[in-house]
């Protein structure tokens, strides 16, 4: 995707990252956030300050999503039992409907 190989829809784009709409959506708004310098997963990295502006830049695109006020969930899953299915560390950002607890 971040070569644009694979067709998607985006949401925000700059030098760092890419967010667009997930292809099999797990609520009414589900959007992955990934950077575009490839990093593995969560554990692969001690950069603080992009991790930050990944948190950053979900709560803003929430906004623009309208589900900040609502309420949403930003879910990393880290490596195979915890879901992870693409070695590229991204986040989801899930909102639109009340999320249950505990998940999965």
């Amino acid at each position: 995707m971040v070569s644009g190989k694979i067709p998607f829809k985006k949401v925000y784009e700059d030098d760092t990252f890419l967010a667009f709409r997930d292809i099999n959506p797990q609520a009414p708004v589900h959007i992955l956030i990934i950077p575009r310098k490839h990093i593995s997963g969560l554990s692969a990295t001690e950069d603080n300050v992009l991790l930050g502006s990944m948190l950053t830049l979900a709560s803003s695109i929430a906004e623009k999503e309208n589900i900040a006020t609502s309420g949403y969930r930003i879910v990393i899953n880290t490596n195979r039992d915890a879901g992870q299915t693409v070695s590229h560390l991204h986040l989801h950002l899930m909102g639109g409907r009340i999320m249950n607890w505990p998940p999965g």
